[in-house]
């Protein structure tokens, strides 16, 4: 008995460190994709997936062109009002929920286990896609909280929401954005103060024919 609680201890105690450690994505490839022009004339909303998976590599370029750091002032490729940057970027996948840094390229692990299904809100096609994406904003960035600074907060989410599906088309991924999901318990999820707010997703992955 004493034996088995010794293992299950270790067990937690390796999940725990797992969950501490960020991980560096690879740095992006600059020289992927296609021309803006193509991807602008191949954009369109996808919503049925194939089983593969996005390869580091390829995530990692997706995930800068949807808002990395591409200034050493550390600001980025998603404009936000005033520079708040109060968009914060969430990456769902079968194994859990891990948030992405831009100043670092890294992403840190919040939670183990599939939680799409908060994102799909009966559209079963969501779950299917090997990632989502979901960007919530942290509105109290924005100090006094109005209805202005709500709008100005959706109109950021829909400009990383742009990034993903224009980098989407240009790299040869498939992507549809959406609003709809249960975002309270989303934020609930992710141990998020009442100040932020899941403003849209986009689920990620390649076209099945």
């Amino acid at each position: 008995m004493l034996k088995r609680i010794l293992v299950m201890a270790v067990v937690v105690a390796t999940s725990l460190t797992m969950m501490a450690e960020d991980k560096m994505l690879p740095a992006p490839d600059m020289t992927a994709g296609t021309t803006v022009m193509e991807a602008m004339a191949n954009r369109r909303s996808i919503r049925k997936y194939t089983e593969r998976k996005l390869t580091e590599q390829e995530l990692s370029n997706l995930l800068w062109a949807a808002m990395g750091k591409n200034r050493e002032d550390g600001r980025r490729t998603a404009p936000t009002c005033r520079n708040f940057q109060e968009i914060r970027l969430f990456v769902f996948d079968a194994e859990g929920v891990s948030e992405y840094h831009p100043a670092t390229h890294s992403l840190t692990p919040c939670v183990v286990g599939d939680y799409r299904y908060l994102l799909a809100a009966g559209q079963d096609f969501v779950k299917t896609a090997p990632i989502c994406l979901v960007m919530i904003a942290d509105m109290s960035k924005f100090g006094n909280v109005d209805e202005r600074a709500k709008m100005m907060a959706s109109v950021d989410a829909g400009i990383v929401s742009q990034n993903i599906s224009v980098a989407c088309a240009g790299l040869g991924f498939a992507t549809v954005p959406r609003a709809m999901m249960q975002a309270a318990d989303i934020v609930k999820l992710l141990n998020l103060s009442d100040s932020h707010i899941a403003i849209m997703n986009n689920p990620v992955g390649f076209e099945a024919k």
